[in-house]
């Protein structure tokens, strides 16, 4: 049975899905006002994985991830770029959608955009004040924070901790508020802004009820999994646990999961810190192929260090594995050792989807097809275990030329025509051809 690390819990639990063998499943996505960075893709990359390993057992996902396309950051950037917001935004979803390609992630069963769920949002903070847990404030319209039962549990903090920190505030914003930790679920449009028509006057949607909207009117009151980066958990998840509850009277999600940041010299990338690499620039220098397995094989929940090393040793790791996709079939192999692997890795990855040690096992797999046992029977199975990981390798054919080399060095070997069978092997070696003479004949891997 496939366990969870829970984030609201801090516990590994056993996976029990609302629907059998289904599973919905909400990750946040980008503010689309700039390129993602390498540590916005691996958020991407690990709940792909996580997606195709639940696809490999056998689940049916519906996998939804959104587009924040009304934000402060997006008004701003395309007020300097002289473009509508709706312009600028869809040339930031575009380089996300091709970015992701490029990485080898699934599109989404759905992408949500903010704009397109404008009558949802203004419904649900209707029905949050006619409940009682907003309140409308000179044309905003904040959340009421004591009225939420355990706020924050999911961030560990305590309300009381919370107002301790609050103290003190004397913004503008703070003082139209009840209480200093009220959050906006609605902000009055300033001069030039976009905006809509409500029924506290023109404005837009504060960050945390999108989601909370577009999750809750595609998968329902309650869904099995909500994802996202550990940065996340509070204050927008906390917030999105908060409105949702208290609006539907049902809990919004079984299993909260987030994974861990990419760091640059031990710090954690991201825009504010300006230490980031965009997704966009890495894949000038980095082939998409192996920057997806640098991130999906490393444990989501941990961090990990972007490093030029890092992406050399998975450019070498990901060259061993193609070599040994590749090999020529043979015969006789005890494909029942390869269940028994199989098996080991399923129990790897059903472990919180371990990948740090489901790849292990696959190069178990890898030592034991190239030491001659391989079939197209286990070629298919090896196949449908890389692309859990996002690797599917192009079917590698040689050319007519370097077939007919081949062949000659075999006849040359046959007639002990040495000299002529080692210049072929250094003519194919000068194309990047590598021979290797086993008991099941000549296996070849391209350099």
């Amino acid at each position: 049975m496939i366990k969870i690390y829970d984030t609201m819990t801090r516990s590994l639990r056993d996976f029990v899905p609302i629907e059998e063998n289904k599973v919905k499943m909400y990750v946040c996505g980008p503010t689309v006002y700039n390129y993602i960075h390498v540590g916005n893709g691996r958020s991407a990359v690990a709940f792909d994985t996580i997606r195709r390993y639940f696809e490999y057992r056998g689940f049916d996902v519906t996998y939804i991830s959104n587009f924040t396309d009304v934000d402060d950051k997006i008004i701003k950037g395309a007020v300097e770029a002289g473009m509508s917001t709706k312009d600028f935004s869809d040339k930031y979803i575009a380089a996300f959608m091709e970015d992701t390609a490029a990485l080898g992630i699934k599109p989404a069963t759905r992408n949500p955009r903010v704009i397109d769920f404008m009558d949802d949002i203004i419904r649900f903070v209707g029905d949050l004040i006619d409940k009682g847990f907003a309140y409308e404030a000179q044309g905003d319209v904040y959340f009421r924070v004591e009225k939420s039962q355990d706020y924050a549990k999911l961030a560990n903090k305590s309300l009381e901790d919370l107002v301790m920190g609050a103290s003190g505030r004397t913004d503008e914003e703070t003082a139209r508020k009840e209480n200093p930790l009220d959050f906006a679920l609605w902000k009055s449009a300033k001069a030039g802004e976009v905006s809509w028509e409500s029924p506290w006057g023109r404005g837009r949607p504060g960050w945390h009820i999108e989601c909370s909207v577009m999750a809750t009117e595609i998968l329902g009151d309650t869904i099995d999994i909500h994802g996202g980066g550990a940065d996340l958990e509070f204050p927008h998840h906390t917030n999105e646990i908060a409105q949702s509850e208290a609006k539907t009277g049902h809990k919004f999600v079984n299993y909260w999961m987030h994974n861990g940041f990419v760091n640059v010299d031990n710090e954690k990338m991201s825009k504010s810190l300006g230490n980031f690499v965009t997704v966009h620039d890495a894949l000038k220098t980095i082939d998409g192929q192996i920057l997806r397995f640098f991130l999906a094989t490393q444990h989501y929940r941990k961090p990990i260090n972007f490093t030029e090393k890092a992406i050399h040793d998975a450019e070498i790791n990901l060259k061993y594995l193609k070599n040994a996709y590749e090999q020529p079939f043979s015969e006789g192999v005890d494909e029942a050792a390869f269940q028994a692997l199989q098996e080991k890795f399923v129990a790897a990855m059903d472990e919180d989807f371990n990948t740090a040690n489901g790849i292990t096992v696959v190069f178990e797999m890898a030592k034991w097809i190239n030491s001659g046992n391989y079939s197209a029977e286990i070629k298919a199975q090896f196949a449908a275990i890389l692309e859990v990981f996002g690797i599917v390798f192009a079917e590698e054919v040689l050319d007519a030329e370097i077939e007919k080399l081949i062949a000659e060095r075999q006849e040359a070997r046959a007639n002990r025509d040495f000299a002529k069978a080692d210049a072929i092997r250094d003519q194919l070696a000068a194309q990047g051809i590598k021979l290797l003479d086993t008991k099941d004949g000549v296996r070849w891997t391209r350099d």
